[in-house]
């Protein structure tokens, strides 16, 4: 099962999606997390979250970009997984990390492909998967040409998501809204 949790940056789609998932059962908890850590501040501020998760029973996987390559140790009761969140995983595959020797950042179709595979294999090892994403678009488009690249594909992958999801629910002010149920 495949819930996609959208909503717009401070809306609390991530605390939604922490909860939702704890309230799957007691089963093992893998937490995905996707945001590269480019600063001492930014450090401590994943070590602060990856505390907190780990109060809630979250095993903490990072995968900054190539999800489909991602190798999970799935012995014994197939967990659920939180993915957090596909707009760093993104921006992640077509910007780079800006590490010496990495692999070439991939164009926004094939960006969209690669995730979308990841995803898809992610959906036949785990009994339930649940993708934390941005809301792009609402808020007008004075932006530059590669941050509207950059929203093409985060909204081109939302709306490919909300297709193979059963469930998609739009968090706004901290309210979860249902879109889809299914």
């Amino acid at each position: 099962m495949i819930t996609l949790v959208i909503g717009g940056s401070g809306s609390g789609k991530s605390e939604y999606a922490e909860s939702l998932v704890m309230s799957l059962g007691q089963g093992r908890r893998i937490y995905i997390a996707t945001m590269k850590p480019w600063d001492e501040e930014c450090r401590r501020r994943i070590e602060r979250h990856r505390q907190m998760r780990a109060k809630k029973q979250f095993e903490t996987v990072e995968c900054y970009r190539n999800l489909k390559e991602l190798k999970l140790d799935i012995a014994g009761q197939p967990p659920v997984i939180l993915l957090e969140c596909l707009s760093n995983l993104v921006s992640n595959e077509l910007f780079g990390l800006g590490e010496e020797g990495e692999a070439p950042c991939l164009e926004g179709t094939l960006a969209a492909e690669e995730i979308l595979k990841g995803i898809g294999k992610l959906k036949e090892e785990v009994q339930h998967i649940v993708i934390v994403t941005n809301e792009v678009f609402s808020d007008g488009d004075s932006y530059s040409l590669e941050t509207m690249a950059y929203r093409k594909v985060l909204g081109e992958i939302n709306q490919k998501i909300a297709v193979i999801s059963d469930e998609v629910i739009e968090v706004v002010a901290g309210i979860p809204i249902v879109m889809k149920k299914g």
